[in-house]
């Protein structure tokens, strides 16, 4: 009876511990809380390491591409030398393993 008494005197100080627990257990380890908002800075900054990487083969294959169409006499050999492994009489293999 008497712990009901005082609850009741208390109300506010208990509502206003509760409440602030609440907000501070929310602000640390919700989802908009602390280390949520690092997890997330965390894919972000490798989101963009992806994208400078993604961008650099993006820009290679355009230039690859910009050979081709103009017909780059240097380029097209090194291509066909390449994909058919073609080698010419006059010149000398070397195996490496």
């Amino acid at each position: 009876m008497r712990l009901i008494k005082s609850f009741k005197k208390k109300r506010f100080l208990l509502f206003n511990i509760f409440f602030t627990l609440y907000i501070c257990i929310n602000l640390i380890g919700g989802e908009r809380g602390l280390i949520s908002y690092f997890d997330k800075k965390n894919i972000y900054e490798e989101l963009i390491e992806e994208e400078k990487v993604l961008t650099a083969k993006l820009e290679d294959l355009d230039r690859k591409i910009k050979l081709v169409k103009k017909n780059d006499p240097d380029y097209l050999d090194m291509l066909y030398r390449q994909k058919f492994n073609y080698v010419t009489k006059d010149e000398i293999i070397i195996r490496l393993k």
